[in-house]
């Protein structure tokens, strides 16, 4: 384990020390923000299965979902410089797009278009123009703005080419230059060789892990999560193929502490470090629940504001197994854990409790 942690929240240290040492997580960082400072910065175990190459803090993993929110702060950005209206018909933006949705209702959840319509092979993830078509052409599978499921893997497709029609450069390099530049996050969608070599393999905690992730055969669940194939499994999330690709609703690559550095920056109202990226009116919108029901995905009782889950106050958004980065305003903290050792979200809970336990 290395890094640093004020002593205030020393019993964090303490949490992920113990996780580190039972098995429970085999690599991961863990980031806090409270009051506008860094007060947990810690990594620890190892980037690989056969331990030869230490978690540092620039090592990169793929944090699945907890990459949904970045894809929407670009495409929000573009709405407060006014060049694009949540309440727009995406068609404006992108024509022959066919499904009747809007801007809100993508960003939400709510567009009807929760499956890649077309079966696709993994290699289809490099392919950012044949999975846009299908997209565009795809039935929705409601009426857009009347249900929501979590578009699990068409999330930053329908975003992505939006920011893409709008501003001409990808989602990924709109990322780089306007948000992870200004406010010094070390994530990215689509890494360069160089960033390659500072990931971590992604690993299971159990054999059946991506089998059960993945939900019964036939479900809305495993449509949306198993096509393209391979979203879960190691021999393509550890590939260049994918570590390359943009396919920004589960592939951002990240350390914590950059994760945790974009919550504290959305948790001071759009301003860190003295650089200001969105203003207020924007924060608010953003966090404003746009969905309160259920989710046909997931199964269960959601809130969706545009991008993030909205729950007792707190907002933020978990990837699965284990990830996650969100915000608590009533506490005044920002919380981010990567991990790729792909089990729960237990590891997440014991460390929350700490931080809780030490304001």
């Amino acid at each position: 384990m290395d890094g640093r942690v004020d002593e205030r929240f020393a019993a964090v240290r303490d949490v992920f020390a113990g996780l580190l040492d039972s098995g429970a997580e085999a690599g991961a960082g863990v980031a806090v923000w409270h009051d506008g400072r860094l007060v947990v910065d810690l990594t620890g175990g190892w980037r690989d299965p056969g331990r030869r190459q230490p978690w540092t803090s620039d090592t990169l993993v793929n944090v699945y979902s907890v990459g949904k929110p970045f894809a929407a702060l670009c495409l929000l950005l573009l709405v407060e410089r006014g060049r694009i209206g949540l309440d727009d018909p995406v068609a404006r933006h992108w024509p022959g797009f066919t499904a009747g949705a809007t801007v809100r209702q993508v960003l939400a959840h709510t567009a009807g278009l929760p499956v890649f319509p077309v079966p696709r092979p993994a290699e289809a993830y490099g392919d950012w123009a044949l999975l846009t078509a299908d997209l565009a052409a795809a039935e929705p599978r409601w009426t857009p703005g009347t249900a929501a499921a979590e578009h699990a893997l068409t999330y930053g497709h329908l975003v992505g080419e939006l920011v893409r029609r709008v501003d001409g450069r990808s989602v990924g390099r709109f990322l780089a230059d306007e948000i992870a530049g200004p406010w010094r996050l070390d994530l990215a969608f689509g890494l360069s060789p160089a960033d390659q070599r500072r990931c971590a393999d992604v690993g299971y905690g159990r054999p059946d892990w991506a089998t059960t992730m993945l939900g019964a055969p036939g479900s809305l669940r495993r449509l949306g999560l198993g096509n393209p194939a391979g979203a879960l499994d190691r021999g393509v999330v550890n590939s260049p193929l994918w570590r390359g690709a943009e396919v920004p609703a589960v592939n951002l690559h990240a350390t914590a502490t950059g994760v945790a550095r974009c919550y504290a920056g959305l948790l001071a109202g759009g301003t860190l470090d003295g650089v200001r990226l969105f203003g207020p009116d924007i924060v608010a919108e953003l966090l404003r629940v746009q969905y309160d029901g259920p989710d046909l995905l997931l199964d269960r009782p959601v809130r969706w504001s545009l991008g993030m889950q909205v729950d007792d106050g707190d907002w933020g958004m978990g990837g699965i197994g284990g990830n996650v980065g969100y915000a608590d305003p009533g506490r005044g903290f920002a919380f981010a854990y990567v991990t790729r050792h792909l089990a729960d979200f237990d590891r997440v809970d014991a460390l929350t409790e700490a931080v809780i336990g030490c304001l």
